[in-house]
């Protein structure tokens, strides 16, 4: 099995693809992880899980409490029991980046790859590809979320239109600037929920505090039209008024249209800000 490629990240891609199913995925193989891959682990989770108590969204903050994995590299098998109860997903592993088809049909299916290696010491900070504590702690707890699960599926199901109409830069757009780093208002705040940011102790402070970014409200054909790249923070956030907002404003759009009017358009570069746009306030409560 090769490993894909990426037009997103200047960074070479690592990961063992030899053995990989023709869905790309693999063993967890969870008695390989060292004593000292554990004992990073709690570092990462003790850290993160600090920032998580004032910068995380609800969904987020109870999810991870019932999936109780302080104690070190999780086993998949032990999180699918409590997933399977609450919203019918399962976790599969996988090397690392799988092919854009083979993640759709996961998502679509209610399976959701998660990376099996873990990050190296000097990365404890900031790490392009996602690893295990990215995959696991930024994206199991809010799977346990029924809105956030049930988007996650209609996003699967969406793959085939978006790549059937070389849209599919577009349709990734979505995902990133939500799963990966979205932000909702809550609790008199911003608080995180995307993935990208609360595994990352710089970019979770830096989403919510930092002044100068550029925060815009969740508007579904914005986010299709703004560009990202994986390598730095974002540029650019936008900010849910609710979690069931997200799959509201997506079920009620016709990608169709949009995906016509707009795909052929250089995308807007992140920070980018439009003449009527209003960057939104950080700060939590």
């Amino acid at each position: 099995m090769k490993k894909p490629c990426t037009l997103t990240s200047s960074s070479g891609l690592r990961g063992e693809y030899e053995g990989a199913a023709d869905d790309y995925t693999v063993g967890q193989e969870w008695h390989a992880y060292t004593p000292q891959m554990h004992e990073r682990w709690r570092r990462l989770y003790a850290r993160q899980s600090q920032l998580v108590r004032t910068h995380a969204c609800a969904s987020f903050r109870e999810g991870l409490a019932r999936l109780d994995c302080a104690g070190g590299i999780p086993r998949f098998e032990d999180a699918n029991l409590v997933l399977a109860a609450a919203t019918g997903w399962r976790l599969v592993a996988v090397p690392g980046f799988i092919p854009d088809a083979v993640f759709f049909d996961h998502l679509a299916h209610r399976r959701f790859p998660v990376t099996r290696w873990l990050r190296e010491e000097h990365e404890l900070d900031y790490l392009v590809e996602p690893d295990v504590f990215h995959d696991f702690f930024g994206h199991v707890p809010m799977l346990l979320d029924p809105a956030i699960a049930d988007f996650l599926e209609l996003y699967g199901k969406a793959g085939a239109r978006a790549m059937a109409m070389d849209a599919l830069d577009m349709l990734a757009r979505i995902y990133w600037y939500t799963i990966e780093f979205g932000l909702v208002r809550e609790e008199g705040g911003l608080k995180v929920f995307g993935a990208g940011i609360i595994s990352s102790s710089g970019e979770t402070r830096f989403a919510i505090e930092d002044r100068a970014v550029l925060r815009l409200p969740f508007e579904p054909v914005r986010i299709m039209r703004t560009g990202y790249m994986i390598d730095s923070f974002q540029k650019t956030y936008f900010v849910l008024e609710s979690l069931p907002q997200l799959i509201e404003a997506l079920v009620a759009l016709d990608f169709g249209p949009v995906y016509e009017t707009w795909r052929t358009h250089a995308p807007l570069p992140a920070g980018t800000m439009l003449p009527d746009e209003r960057s939104i306030t950080g700060g939590t409560p």
